[in-house]
């Protein structure tokens, strides 16, 4: 986040840094909107005819539920609503005040739709909210599509919601142990499933005293609570010269209070999977090749990977929805580097699977879980295809680029139910960065998938 600094404050480099930050976030914002504002008239015309001829016949339940989703700013929950519709459920949506106008209300497979307290800001009045909408739209399951803050106070909402109807999510204590980078990567060690070699570190001397010339490969930090940014970093450890490594790690905010993990580099090949559990029974399965900013998804069949979770979620006896990164080495070995206890964007795969809804309401157990379909298109986000452009170099960068775009689905649009691509592009981003004009603030980038300004400080 920009910090802004009074233009009376004295020194004239920290005023003109400061003035510079300002002018720069006010062409960044102001760019940004002209240029969403210039494509609205192609976004509108296509909305207007998927209106027109778009029209598809709603789906009846045998048993027709009332299921409450949060995290209605993105897509993952968009998905979801629409994947309990389709099989004749009533959706009720709910997001944080500041997401108010989240393009997805608009969803036909949104009933209703409602705002709450920040959980971690107002953690008893974010419970009392939910508390009351369950109450009010006879809700009969909670599906939490938690940011990765959100997703420990969905867990200490638990009991209090459960007494009136189903969380299908983690308990608190299991939400904090797969958060914890470090304590997930013990308990998969001790259940003999391959991760990491891993250190916790709460302070920048544990680094800097650490034997790196006993180590086979390098170490890279990350930290522990999310950080929207820095979770992007994938420096080496140790550096070129202690002197560098020494600025790189006491450039953190490395304390006991806010710790992070040290852990083994392992070269390989990423993926990454969205896992739906049912009392421990992986009932929702889906795998894919990942990067560290992941914004598209085409399902493989890993087997290794499938063995690799179903051990892991059938030992903790979990209902919820989890997904893990991995990496798999040059020898084959698949390594879990981290598992996060909430629903994975990867999720948009199963867009025209028919059995998304029964994964998670049936009491039935499955033999195998579900997989995206075999004729399931790789999911991507179009503003975020059309960004990549830009960093094209050669004609066979753009003829793989050509062949994802119309080989692939964008994960928003809908033909049958088309106008949450028009108000996530052009009144859910546009207010937030409207906020952001209005306060000279800058942003790091825009996440169409999550449906939100990655910042400084940000949620």
């Amino acid at each position: 986040m920009t910090q802004s600094i009074p233009l009376t404050s004295p020194g004239q480099t920290t005023q003109s840094v400061s003035l510079g930050h300002r002018i720069s976030a006010l062409l960044k914002n102001l760019g940004t909107l002209a240029l969403l504002l210039l494509v609205l008239p192609i976004n509108a015309g296509i909305v207007l005819v998927s209106l027109l001829l778009g029209n598809q016949p709603k789906a009846i339940a045998t048993k027709p539920k009332n299921i409450l989703i949060s995290g209605g700013k993105m897509t993952k929950a968009l998905q979801l609503a629409r994947s309990f519709h389709a099989a004749g459920h009533r959706v009720v949506l709910l997001e944080t005040h500041k997401y108010w106008l989240t393009g997805h209300r608009f969803s036909k497979a949104v009933s209703r739709f409602y705002t709450v307290p920040t959980p971690q800001d107002h953690p008893e009045a974010y419970t009392q909210a939910l508390l009351d909408i369950v109450i009010k739209e006879s809700i009969d399951v909670y599906v939490p599509v938690c940011s990765p803050v959100a997703s420990y106070y969905d867990s200490l909402a638990k009991p209090t919601l459960s007494k009136y109807c189903e969380v299908f999510h983690c308990d608190a204590d299991v939400t904090q142990m797969l958060d914890d980078k470090y304590a997930f990567a013990q308990k998969a060690y001790s259940l003999g499933l391959s991760v990491p070699k891993s250190y916790k570190i709460s302070d920048p001397e544990q680094v800097l005293n650490f034997d790196f010339s006993q180590e086979k490969r390098p170490y890279i930090l990350k930290s522990i609570p999310y950080d929207s940014v820095r979770r992007l970093d994938l420096t080496k450890l140790p550096c070129e010269t202690p002197q560098a490594t020494a600025d790189f790690v006491t450039s953190l905010p490395i304390s006991p209070q806010k710790p992070w993990i040290m852990q083994e580099f392992i070269p390989g090949k990423e993926y990454c999977t969205h896992s739906t559990v049912r009392n421990g029974e992986l009932r929702m399965h889906c795998c894919c090749e990942s990067s560290a900013f992941q914004v598209n998804y085409e399902n493989v069949d890993h087997p290794q990977i499938l063995e690799w979770v179903r051990h892991f979620v059938k030992a903790l006896g979990i209902t919820g929805q989890v997904s893990f990164d991995f990496i798999q080495a040059e020898d084959g070995t698949v390594y879990a580097i981290e598992c996060n206890p909430r629903t994975h964007s990867a999720i948009t795969m199963f867009y025209n699977h028919p059995g998304v809804a029964d994964a998670y309401l049936s009491e039935t157990p499955q033999v195998e879980p579900i997989q995206p379909l075999a004729n399931s298109k790789p999911t991507y986000w179009t503003y975020h295809e059309i960004w990549r452009l830009t960093g094209i170099r050669s004609f066979s960068q753009l003829r793989t680029w050509l062949r994802n775009f119309w080989h692939g689905k964008d994960a928003i649009y809908s033909f049958h139910d088309p106008l949450p691509f028009l108000t996530v592009h052009h009144c859910q981003i546009p207010l937030l960065l409207l906020q952001n004009l209005q306060k000279l603030k800058g942003w790091i980038r825009i996440d169409f998938n999550i449906g939100k300004l990655v910042e400084f400080g940000g949620d």
